[in-house]
């Protein structure tokens, strides 16, 4: 796996480097050659923030973790994507289009079926044409961190959602 690794409001070192090389290299048994690893090391605040995001043919493999010690938050990040690789390799296998970016020996390694995705609860409700402003106020007010409603101006569902800065996030559908 190729690593592209850049740093945000601060500079990467060569042992911060090797530490990102060496714990993400242990991701290298589940991804071909030619796949890419984007990282993003950032100071925020003296909060120590890792971002990987890999790439892989139509899906995207994402971790975002922030700790008090870059070196720790390297280390959860390598374990996140390992976890999620496990979890969601049945659905991976599945897509036969993706398989070209993982290993031969990953996709024939047995997996459980137990780690498959259930949904427990299936709700209905009316969806009453609103703006997003409007919707933002009825999340907060249900105590949510996201909001599905129909756009009064475009008559689209649209969703809104809590960043992790609090500010919000408006998902529109491609026209």
């Amino acid at each position: 796996m190729k690593y592209v690794i850049v740093g945000k409001n601060m500079e990467v070192s060569s042992s911060l480097e090797k530490a990102v090389m060496d714990k993400l290299g242990k991701l290298d048994k589940f991804f071909s050659e030619d796949t890419t690893a984007h990282v993003t090391l950032s100071l925020n605040r003296g909060r120590h923030i890792i971002e990987v995001t890999i790439p892989v043919k139509g899906n995207v493999i994402r971790c975002e973790q922030v700790s008090a010690d870059m070196y720790s938050s390297i280390d959860q990040a390598a374990e996140v994507i390992e976890r999620q690789l496990k979890r969601y390799k049945s659905k991976i296998v599945k897509k036969h289009k993706v398989q070209a970016a993982f290993k031969r020996e990953y996709l024939e390694e047995p997996y459980g079926a137990d780690e498959e995705i259930r949904i427990v609860r299936n709700k209905q409700f009316e969806m009453k044409p609103m703006y997003p402003e409007d919707a933002c106020v009825q999340m907060e007010l249900l105590g949510h961190g996201f909001y599905v409603f129909r756009n009064a101006e475009t008559e689209q569902i649209n969703v809104v959602y809590k960043r992790k800065d609090n500010a919000y996030g408006l998902i529109e559908p491609e026209e």
